[in-house]
């Protein structure tokens, strides 16, 4: 089984330099693209130096997360993707684990066991649980302890190109960040697909300041988080009860943000708003895949 990682870049200098030797040691046998979305510091420098080791591609301008991953997939020769942060390491092995559970051909992606390094400590992530709660779909961490999870994580995942394709990979509504990866693990669900947690599949996550923060202002930050929470409900709950929640609870948002002063979510639900006629042209199109209600993909991955 032929394997491609895909690195997507943004003002990563520092990052590449200190984990990309890390990241060819484990990945000795498998097609490396790093694609690089339009940075501004150093980093095609530090590319440069491995250019005989890795595919670069350069983004001509800033695209956002969602088109600079679609776009490296598209020209990976890898039937699996496995997509890596820049300030993710995979540890020795990890990869033998992720192609086990890729035998089944409903597997759609694999989610790594994430050591994420917070504030000194090590906080084991990577499974995700999620559900429908007063209109809206609301995600946590989930206990490392099941190989269900509610969807793969972008930045430390693996995914079947075929299928990959299939689905139409990440929704470029969703850039610059977040809810993307979210998104495509619902619709895999939903389209009657399969993804799993695999908690011998190992990657250390150091968290460092990244080019998100280093570009947007945290107001700015939670603002496109709601927006695309937005988008995540008006492309995927095709319920009509959930639809009728959703209408119904949103006086009950908004008043509970107007008590908090929360602008950002206002000005997330209008930028959503303007975008509702590509959100609808989405969710018709992503439709004709489903083959599953979205209670019974609420059901089914909660066991």
């Amino acid at each position: 089984m032929s394997i491609s990682i895909v690195i997507p870049n943004y003002n990563g200098e520092k990052l590449l330099e200190k984990n990309l030797p890390k990241v060819l040691s484990v990945v000795k046998e498998a097609e490396v693209i790093v694609i690089d979305d339009a940075s501004e510091d150093g980093s095609l420098k530090i590319l440069d130096n491995f250019k005989s080791k890795i595919k670069i591609i350069n983004n001509e301008k800033n695209l956002g997360f969602s088109s600079t991953v679609n776009k490296a997939v598209k020209q990976a020769k890898g039937e699996i993707v496995i997509l890596l942060n820049t300030d993710v390491v995979p540890e020795k092995d990890f990869l033998d684990p992720l192609l086990k559970d890729f035998q089944e051909e409903k597997i759609f992606a694999v989610g790594c066991m994430d050591k994420s390094i917070e504030a000194g400590k090590v906080i084991l992530r990577g499974r995700g649980l999620g559900k429908w709660q007063r209109g809206f779909f609301v995600h946590s961490r989930g206990e490392v302890n099941k190989t269900n999870t509610f969807w793969v994580n972008g930045g430390s995942g693996a995914f079947r190109k075929s299928i990959w394709e299939k689905l139409g990979g990440f929704n470029e509504l969703y850039n610059p960040f977040y809810w993307e990866d979210i998104d495509l693990s619902y619709r895999a669900l939903k389209s009657g697909y399969k993804i799993l947690f695999e908690p011998k599949s190992i990657v250390i996550h150091e968290h460092e300041k990244g080019s998100i923060k280093s570009k947007y202002s945290s107001n700015e930050v939670k603002t496109i988080a709601y927006r695309n929470q937005f988008i995540f409900v008006w492309e995927n709950a095709t319920d009509y009860s959930l639809q009728f929640i959703h209408c119904i609870f949103l006086p009950y948002h908004f008043a509970k943000a107007l008590f908090r002063f929360d602008l950002a979510f206002f000005v997330g639900f209008f930028r959503a708003f303007i975008l509702l006629p590509q959100i609808i042209g989405s969710s018709l199109n992503y439709q004709k895949l489903f083959v599953k209600k979205d209670s019974e993909v609420t059901i089914e991955s909660s066991r």
